[in-house]
């Protein structure tokens, strides 16, 4: 790939910050800004956003980035070829057609108030929990956007009504942000990708569109939902009253989907983001693997409206990174998430202190919302470094949770390894910069921990969907795996396998420690 004045933006919006990059034609970031948004939390379990505040994070990031680009000698007013949209995936809201207004706050992924809504439904389907996994690949759970509109649709007086006026929109955070960046109320595309529509529990995995039977046992109306598109397609161009009008979108992903892309994920080769939460994501190739061992089956990408369906296995869990700011900002046992790393070195252990973040439930391989957070093997001894230990560890066990579940249920065929026989696991996102979590994770895992030059995939992931439509770059150019591999950064294991299963099933005694315990007083 060679420079030369051709320019592909990203919209990246996360769980507590939006970015946008600006990437030229070599995949390097030639400028970016980044503003972080307010997370609410009404009640315990309850987690929500401002539509509002996102969509001005959209403007102020874009407005910033140009600025920053143009700056530095780059004519990004001429070049800007595209944008890409990546997303936080499950965070939902109903908006109306008419004022573009919200109806509500979006609902967050890890909320956890519809956990009643999920029993209920557990209870009256034949199939309970699992009820709807032969034809979505999700099982019934606070986490996923139907259950999250099911809420809003019984409990908000303003969303009942503009149902029935015909007036409601639903959507995802992708969803909402491409409608009101092509026109809004005047015109604005109601649209949504396969990614992001295989997360709301309503998608027929094999179709790629909204499955009837599904709504119709839920009783959602299918007119207040967006059109099914695929990853890779223009999709329309930008409304005048924004940075960048006239700049066609064609590229939409739900922020793991996009990470997999920006990883170069090929079948057999598996990716983990370690933000807010952590998502180990498999690419199972055209072939779709229903899972025995508490993973989802998802999709991963289609490259183009024609493009081959990639499925994936997908193991989510809910705090990773949150974990830290919850040091952070409970605690104040950090003052920034960056020292966590520099105290947890003050120890070489965590002196038989286990930490699992259960605060909103456990989501896989466990899948149990009764679960709470625990601090087991507390002694006199006990200082705050081996606690800050003891939260990396935390991520890294719950990755290795979900990667063992993940050779159960690919097999031997499903995995792709290198000349050595080993298993590598490519990872990014903010917190892989600690390279104490990294090496923590190779020792937990016993396999080689892989970390790009640029950890932020999930942003070069939708800048390279976008880009692969309008022919700034091929498919062998994103997936070429000399280009991808250089420079990057292993952490190779270097525990005794006898202490790694010791601590291992010590992590297990610690997670079953933690289940049936929702219902403790205040």
């Amino acid at each position: 790939m060679s420079g030369g004045g051709v320019y592909v933006g990203s919209i990246d919006q996360g769980t507590t910050s939006t970015r946008f990059i600006i990437y030229d034609r070599t995949a390097r970031a030639i400028g970016s800004h980044q503003v972080e948004f307010t997370q609410f939390c009404p009640q315990a379990g309850w987690v929500e956003h401002d539509p509002m505040e996102i969509l001005e994070s959209v403007r102020e990031c874009t407005t910033k980035a140009l600025d920053k680009a143009t700056a530095d000698g780059h004519n990004v007013d001429g070049g800007l070829k595209a944008v890409g949209l990546t997303n936080q995936r499950e965070t939902a809201l109903v908006w109306s057609k008419s004022t573009g207004r919200p109806l509500y706050n979006a609902i967050v992924w890890m909320d956890a108030r519809t956990s009643s809504i999920c029993r209920k439904l557990e209870k009256e389907l034949p199939g309970g929990r699992t009820h709807f996994v032969e034809t979505c690949g999700l099982p019934i759970s606070t986490y996923f956007s139907a259950i999250k509109l099911l809420w809003l649709m019984e409990n908000v007086a303003a969303v009942k009504e503009a149902i029935k006026k015909g007036d409601a929109l639903f959507g995802t955070i992708d969803t909402w942000l491409i409608w009101n960046l092509t026109g809004g109320t005047t015109g604005g595309l109601h649209v949504t990708d396969v990614s992001n529509a295989s997360r709301t529990m309503l998608m027929n995995l094999k179709t790629l569109e909204w499955d009837k039977p599904t709504l119709d046992t839920l009783g959602i109306p299918p007119e207040i939902l967006p059109r099914i598109i695929s990853n890779s397609e223009i999709i329309g161009k930008i409304a005048k009253g924004w940075p960048i009008t006239g700049v066609r979108i064609s590229g939409c992903l739900g922020d793991q989907h996009a990470a997999m892309v920006g990883q170069a994920c090929r079948k057999g080769e598996a990716k983990s983001t370690y933000g807010t939460g952590a998502f180990i994501l498999l690419n199972t190739g055209e072939e779709m693997i229903h899972s025995t061992h508490g993973l989802l089956s998802t999709l991963a990408f289609k490259l183009g409206p024609n493009a081959p369906t990639n499925y994936a296995l997908e193991g989510s869990i809910a705090i990773a990174g949150a974990a830290v700011q919850w040091l952070r900002d409970s605690l104040g046992i950090i003052s920034s998430a960056s020292e966590i790393e520099k105290l947890a070195l003050q120890v070489d252990s965590t002196g038989g202190i286990y930490f699992v973040p259960a605060f909103n439930g456990l989501f896989a391989p466990w899948w149990r919302d009764d679960a709470r957070g625990v601090c087991i093997g507390i002694t006199r001894f006990t200082n705050k470094a081996h606690i800050a230990r003891a939260v990396l560890e935390s991520m890294a066990f719950q990755v290795k949770d979900v990667l063992d579940s993940m050779h159960k249920d690919a097999g031997e065929k499903g995995e792709v390894k290198n000349e050595k026989g080993e298993f590598l696991l490519r990872v990014d996102g903010g917190a892989t910069v600690n390279n104490l979590l990294m090496q923590i994770q190779a020792d937990l895992l016993g396999n080689p921990v892989v970390r790009p030059v640029d950890i932020e995939t999930t942003a070069l992931g939708a800048a390279y969907a976008a880009g692969l439509a309008v022919g700034v770059w091929t498919e062998d150019e994103i997936f070429d795996t000399g280009a991808r591999s250089s420079n990057a950064t292993t952490f190779h294991p270097k525990l005794d396998e006898e202490l790694r299963k010791k601590k291992v099933d010590s992590w297990c005694k610690a997670v079953s420690r933690t289940f049936d315990l929702a219902d403790l007083s205040l």
